[in-house]
């Protein structure tokens, strides 16, 4: 009977290649050459802080970065509130209330997304300034002479990049919000009406906490939105960093100030982004029963208690998803095109 050869004295068994080296997943090396290209533009704003830029820091700090830092700051805050209460109210509106058309602004609320926001600026500006239509009817109904018989808001300023901004960029939080309520179920506003919350009480303490969330991200996008704008707030005159790191750019050559400019924009969205993850804290909302009903719409009604007359949310709806008039001077209004080098080259 034959008997199976023993392994020699000192030798090892060998193992097989593949178990020492793994083989190579094509997938990994994608994902990370898609994250190394992403990340590349972030790198070299980085890698610019090290780049020595002179007394032009100090220029800068001494002129005109104490007003970039305000009017970016206060675009941000009137920009965030405007998108959060025009989002989250439109989102519960369309999605909690049934008035007349409420189905087709469910996406013409969508709408201002497609338009740029430098294009509304023009044609709100070529409505509302002294020589468009609103002013102009107003002088020839109450027989004005000149802007001194009388008072209107300037457009072209912080608060008209504010209004216009918001008007364009509030679909970010509606889209958000409106997930989030849908995804809501009618349970757990029951459960809260039988705890003694009102209709409102409800919305404030149970349905809106549980969204917070998706408006966060929503804000978060559109304020990233705001600050990386060029067009409105060139347009409007507004000075932020945007238009600050356009000026040191391309009206002083100085390419390593201007990114070094762009860092500090970036320090600005992840402060946002902590300032957000803080105030949440620990506190996590979670669906905790598998029980679901969607939830029922609330008939609105008009003034006189039918259709005829549109109810007040209707009339907000409808107008946060009509585009601006571009009319001026009875013409169609077109926007100008963006010049290659500043004016003040």
């Amino acid at each position: 009977m034959p008997t199976p050869l023993s392994p020699q004295a000192g030798s090892r068994p060998r193992l097989a290649l593949a178990h020492i080296v793994p083989r190579p997943n094509p997938w990994v090396f994608a994902v990370l050459a898609l994250a190394g290209l992403v990340a590349l533009p972030v790198l070299a704003v980085a890698g610019n802080l090290l780049t020595p830029s002179g007394p032009l820091w100090s220029h800068l700090a001494a002129t005109v970065l104490p007003s970039y830092v305000a009017n970016s700051l206060w675009l941000m805050l009137g920009v965030g509130a405007g998108v959060g209460i025009g989002g989250v109210g439109t989102a519960w509106l369309v999605t909690l209330c049934r008035f007349p058309a409420g189905r087709m602004l469910e996406w013409a609320l969508l709408l201002p997304m497609a338009m740029p926001a430098y294009v509304v600026a023009y044609a709100y500006t070529g409505v509302l300034d002294y020589s468009g239509p609103v002013q102009s009817a107003l002088r020839a109904l109450f027989g004005w002479q000149t802007a001194r018989d009388y008072w209107f808001p300037e457009i072209r300023s912080l608060g008209g990049a504010i209004a216009v901004m918001t008007m364009v960029l509030y679909p970010y939080v509606y889209i958000l919000a409106r997930a989030a309520f849908l995804e809501q179920s009618v349970c757990v506003l029951e459960a809260s009406r039988t705890l003694g919350r009102r209709p409102w009480r409800a919305f404030t303490d149970v349905a809106l906490p549980l969204a917070r969330p998706a408006i966060a991200a929503g804000i978060a996008l559109a304020l990233m939105e705001t600050l990386n704008d060029f067009g409105t707030v060139h347009y409007f005159a507004v000075d932020t960093f945007a238009t600050g790191i356009y000026r040191t750019w391309m009206g002083m050559g100085q390419p390593a100030a201007a990114a070094q400019l762009g860092a500090l924009l970036m320090l600005f969205v992840l402060v946002l982004i902590v300032v957000e993850r803080r105030s949440r804290g620990a506190a996590r909302s979670h669906h905790t029963t598998n029980r679901y009903r969607a939830l029922p719409r609330i008939r609105l009604r008009g003034l006189r208690g039918g259709w005829r007359w549109p109810s007040a949310p209707c009339r907000w709806c409808w107008a946060s998803s009509s585009p601006p008039p571009c009319w001026r001077h009875g013409r169609p209004a077109v926007p100008p095109p963006m010049r290659a080098s500043p004016p003040w080259c």
